[in-house]
């Protein structure tokens, strides 16, 4: 069995999640207090050097060739909402190219390299070629989710198939972003992620050893088993420090914050999340940090049984949650016609690290306005998610156990929720 020369255990090993092979420039940790994480002009260098590549390959007319440049992106992922999705969108569409071209009767392991490309690059709605459906409309097939679960599937088979390492971890990859197709799916990823570790580890695969353990601490946060997830943290921090990849260390600081708030409630939390926000602010992730101070200001609100206070919001940017929060903002201001239509508008959650937080938005808006379509939707959506903390699979944020969401939910539409053991969101205290 062979190793891929992406992850042997160099500077580069690890990929555009931990270090910035473009540029040949690792992170630095900064100071102790503003940007701590902040790349040495690596990330975008080599988001923008992707593009360009695969542009080129696709002009050389050689099939093969072009599939082998495409392919070779084997970059462990972990976050599924990308940094660039035009970018993202761009190469998985390109890969799925390069795949059809070959057909399958192609060399397998090639083509398991592209459908693995497919499948992680089409994290959340990057390569969505519709308009997304809405919250308030039943669920509609979505091709584009379907061709990405397929593409998963697909590699993963192919490369058990062919007893390839460092191939199976790339596929691994693939299917831990395409195992948010449901809420609920925090078991599942914990799954892949112990699966994936122990591949890294017999195969000395350290940049998807790193990725494996990631993947841990945010499924069982959603599980609830903290301690467990302080037990990958701890390993995260220790191969990262050895590794050189300073990145993992953005992902174990939120990790630390949102157990801080899980163990001692909000107000003990509060400071640890100002200093984790100031301090991964400039990490180079843009798709992981842009609006999370916004989720962060949501959390005191969504463990309690209050709308949050718009004011709290003034001088936020919600970035890519905008559209979900912005409903909850307007019920919670009195406009209760423009959240009601805010409502009617919204697209259902992507289905990604948030999508259980976001219904969970979504259903507090609804409720206020007395937005049925919109909260059956939501209760329905969570229901899977009974027995897991809404927002704690992402690593970030928890709004705290999903079935008290459900809880008030079937209140305001009388009707009985999953579990009965479980005070409902207006009967719990701010934790």
């Amino acid at each position: 069995m062979q190793r891929s020369s992406h992850d042997r255990g160099g500077r580069h090993g690890a990929g555009l999640t931990w270090h910035s092979p473009g540029a040949g420039r690792p992170l630095r940790r900064r100071g102790p207090t503003q940007g701590a994480y902040q790349p040495s002009g690596g990330l975008e260098e080599a988001r923008e050097h992707r593009r360009d590549l695969v542009a080129a390959a696709e002009t050389t007319g050689d099939d093969e060739l072009a599939a082998r440049i495409i392919g070779a992106y084997d970059v462990p992922a972990l976050w599924t909402r990308a940094d660039d999705p035009a970018g993202a969108a761009e190469l998985a569409r390109a890969a799925a190219r390069a795949a059809a071209r070959l057909g399958p009767d192609g060399p397998p392991a090639l083509r398991a390299r592209l459908l693995s490309v497919v499948a992680v690059e089409s994290r959340g709605d990057a390569t969505a070629d519709a308009p997304v459906p809405r919250a308030a409309q039943a669920p509609a097939a979505e091709r584009w989710r379907a061709r990405a679960r397929h593409a998963a599937e697909e590699a993963v088979r192919l490369a058990r198939r062919l007893q390839d390492p460092a191939l199976l971890a790339f596929g691994l990859n693939g299917a831990f972003m395409q195992s948010f197709d449901a809420c609920g799916s925090a078991a599942r990823r914990d799954t892949l992620g112990a699966e994936l570790t122990r591949l890294a580890v017999d195969h000395q695969l350290p940049g998807h050893e790193v990725l494996g353990r990631l993947i841990r601490p945010q499924a069982l946060a959603g599980l609830g088993d903290l301690a467990a997830g302080d037990a990958q943290a701890e390993e995260i921090d220790r191969l990262a420090h050895r590794n050189e990849r300073p990145l993992a260390a953005v992902f174990t600081a939120w990790y630390r914050a949102l157990r801080r708030c899980e163990s001692d409630g909000w107000q003990a939390a509060r400071a640890t999340y100002e200093r984790v926000l100031a301090e991964t602010a400039g990490c180079g992730m843009p798709g992981f940090t842009r609006g999370a101070a916004a989720l962060v200001a949501l959390v005191p609100a969504m463990r309690g049984d209050a709308l949050p206070d718009p004011d709290d919001f003034a001088h936020l940017d919600a970035g890519p949650y905008r559209p979900w929060l912005d409903p909850l903002l307007l019920a919670a201001s009195g406009a209760t016609d423009q959240a009601r239509r805010a409502l009617t508008k919204a697209p259902r959650p992507p289905h990604d690290h948030l999508q259980e937080a976001l219904w969970c938005v979504l259903a507090r808006a609804a409720a206020s306005v007395r937005h049925l379509p919109v909260l059956r939707r939501a209760r329905d959506e969570l229901a899977a998610a009974a027995a897991e903390s809404a927002g704690a699979g992402s690593g970030l944020i928890s709004f705290g156990p999903v079935v008290r969401h459900l809880n008030a939910a079937g209140a305001v539409l009388g009707v009985n929720t999953p579990s009965s053991t479980e005070p409902a969101v207006g009967d719990a205290r701010e934790r």
